[in-house]
Formats: C-alpha cells, structure tokens, sequence
C-alpha cells in the first residue's frame, strides 16, 4: 500500500466515525419533544449525514472491488425476505424523491440460497439508485424470479424498471456520465453494483420497454440452502441486558450506547481499561464491549484483567469493539479472553448479531 492510500483509508475511516457519530446524536434528539422546526432540521442532518456515509461506504467497497479484494460470505437466505430487506433498504428514500417502489418476489416462498446478501442488495441498488434517479413521475419496480436451474442450484433473475414519466437512457453511460445527470452517490453505486455482478460471475443487460424507458435485468446462479425456519423467538426475561461500553472516544461511546437502547440494553460507559476492571468487579454486566487501544490500560489488558476476577464476573462476555479486526487480530483478542470481535465503525446489523451470539448462552434476555 503505497503512503497514499494509507492516508486516504485513515481518513475516511476517521470520517466515517465521526459521521456514525453524528448520527447517533440525530437519533437521540429524534427522539426528544422538538418543535416541528426543530425536528426538521435533526432529520435533514441525519438525511445529510447518512449520504455522507452511504458515499464513504461505497467508494471504499468500490476501490477494494477495484482492487480484486471484495470480500464475499456467502450464506444460506431465505430468497424472498432478502427482497423484504431491498424494500426496506429504498422505502424511505424513494417516498423522499416522489417515487412509488414496488418490490416484488416470483418463486418457491420458502426457496433458499447460498449468497451474500449484502452484496446481492447493493447489486439492486446501484440499479434502483439509477432507476429512481431517471424517474421524474412513476414508479420503481424491483423484482426477484427464483427457478430451479439444474441439480442443487437455483436461478436468480433480478428486474429492475423504471415507469411513468422516465429519462430514457437511465441505465446506460459512463460513470462520468452517470455523474454529470444523477449525481455522484448514483454513479458509485451503479459501478460498484457493476463490479460485484462480475465478482459473482453473473451477467447484466438492458432491455427497451415498449412503452419507452428500460429495464436492467441480471442473471445469477447460486446453490440451494435447506429450506429455512424461522428462528423462534427468545422468551423474555424479567429484565433487559445490561451492558458495559469501555472506549476512550466519547463519540464511540455514545454510538454503542444508542445502539444497544436500540436493542432494549440498558448500559453504562467506562473510559478506559482501568476503569472497566473497576466496574466489572460488581458483576451485574451480561456483556462488556471492548474497545481496544485505549490509554493507562489497553482492552487485550483490561480482558486479562477481569477473567482473573474471582466468581461471575470474572465469566463475563467480552467483546472487542476495533477498526483492526484482521483474522491474526481477532485470534489474539479470542486468546485474552473475549468471545467475538465487532468491527468499527459499528454496524447495527453486526452488533446485534454479537450481542445475540454473547447474550444466547446466560441469563438475560437476548438483543
């Protein structure tokens, strides 16, 4: 890695903390008694912010994918609730530019595959983005059809149109181009959906409407998944978890503590390594999350520390809260003691699958 990019990754990943954030803070006026200017100026920072980190997340999967070094994790999903997952992810944002979307699953409701979903959704939305972007008037259709294909896989054939009163050309044109009529946040996203789709050996094409405008069409083939249950629902326990946030940044700490109120946690803060032993030695925490480098006393220590406590608290769940989340990383912060790694800056999809993992085993309540 030259210097240059070494410096470029380090600021944006600062940018990006910062933009987390600022979300945080977003939300927790959100939800205090505004006056309805008040609260339109919250959600037109959070709506600024928010795109400021969609942007920053594209353009570095973008250059990874550039690179040749996307990552993929393929995993059994239920195929018609990874289309619930598009709706939600576009809902909001096509309301806000006037567009009416229409989300769609045609197959087997129980059909199952072995994909990455994540990088299946950013395929819809570099298309979506480029759809709703072309629409002056309509609507958005996005539409999933699942068919068996051969012998333990399935196709997937991705739809996406625009209708109403449309731009023609929607979805053709250089990124430059792209840029220059819809707008930067568009045009990442259509590349980027671009390089996963050759990533995952699939093939796109444009068809013409018959009553004008176009529709972006994808192929894919991915292995069958056993057909998937819904996973039953933890019971509930007389009290919510309680949860131990020990970072150094008061902006990360105020990111996690909104996360887990998000999540019915209650929770407490300490500063640092030193403080957290302090305050572990009670045991009344289900789960402590962990940042890493940290002043007077580093997490790696301050884990060490409390397993050497005597009784439960010294079996307390421990999990590294770090931007440095390498596999030889995460082996070292699994030898100190803790149980699981999540990655900065905190994704809530990814806290909650820890706090779950953590919190599974004992006695509160799972997130």
């Amino acid at each position: 890695m030259s210097p240059s990019e070494f410096f470029f990754d380090q600021v944006t990943e600062e940018i990006r903390i910062q933009v987390e954030g600022m979300r945080a803070l977003t939300d927790r006026l959100g939800r205090q008694h505004l006056s309805a200017d008040a609260a339109a100026c919250v959600e037109g920072i959070d709506e600024a912010a928010s795109s400021v980190y969609r942007l920053l997340a594209t353009a570095h999967d973008l250059k990874t994918a550039a690179a040749e070094r996307l990552s993929l994790c393929p995993a059994p999903h239920q195929l018609r609730e990874l289309m619930d997952g598009v709706q939600e992810r576009w809902l909001h944002r096509a309301r806000e530019s006037g567009v009416t979307l229409l989300v769609a699953y045609e197959g087997d409701p129980g059909a199952a595959a072995v994909v990455d979903a994540h990088r299946l959704h950013q395929i819809f939305d570099g298309f979506i983005g480029q759809a709703i972007s072309g629409v002056r008037r309509g609507a958005v259709e996005a539409t999933l059809e699942v068919t068996s294909s051969s012998a333990g896989t399935l196709s997937l054939v991705g739809r996406v149109r625009g209708a109403g009163d449309v731009i023609d050309g929607s979805f053709s044109g250089s990124i430059e181009e792209i840029t220059a009529r819809f707008g930067l946040e568009t045009a990442l996203g259509a590349a980027l959906g671009q390089r996963i789709l050759q990533a995952l050996d699939g093939e796109g094409r444009t068809e013409f409407n018959a009553g004008g405008g176009e529709t972006a069409v994808f192929t894919l083939t991915a292995p069958c998944a056993p057909t998937l249950e819904a996973e039953p629902s933890e019971s509930a326990s007389d009290r919510a978890a309680h949860v131990l946030i020990v970072d150094d940044n008061a902006t990360n700490r105020m990111v996690a503590e909104t996360l887990c109120e998000m999540f019915d946690c209650t929770a407490e803060t300490a500063v640092d390594g030193l403080e957290a032993v302090e305050l572990a030695r009670s045991g009344r925490f289900d789960l402590i999350l962990m940042d890493i480098k940290m002043p007077r006393m580093d997490g790696v220590a301050a884990t060490r520390a409390i397993r050497a406590l005597v009784g439960p608290a010294g079996q307390t769940p421990i999990i590294a809260l770090t931007a440095n989340a390498d596999p030889e990383d995460a082996a070292g912060y699994i030898a100190a003691g803790m149980i699981g790694v999540v990655e900065k800056p905190m994704k809530p999809e990814n806290l909650l699958r820890a706090l779950q993992q953590a919190l599974s085993t004992g006695d509160a309540r799972a997130a």
